[in-house]
């Protein structure tokens, strides 16, 4: 093998590592934002439970008075 066909090949294989370092990264950042935005998205559900939780005592409270 020539030093050119060397140097290409060790080339080729810097390249091939970056992208599959790139590749895992972007991989990771995905899962990642997905977590969040699955955290976020139970928080708000939560959220619409507890109030709802609240108006259903609130209606039991004012249906006792009466």
């Amino acid at each position: 093998m020539s030093k050119i066909e060397r140097v290409t090949s060790v080339k080729s294989e810097l390249l091939d590592i970056f992208m599959s370092l790139k590749v895992a990264e972007h991989e990771k950042r995905s899962r990642t934002a997905a977590q969040r935005n699955l955290r976020a998205r139970r928080g708000i559900e939560l959220h619409n439970e507890f109030k709802e939780l609240e108006r259903n005592i609130a209606d039991l409270a004012e249906d006792e008075k009466h």
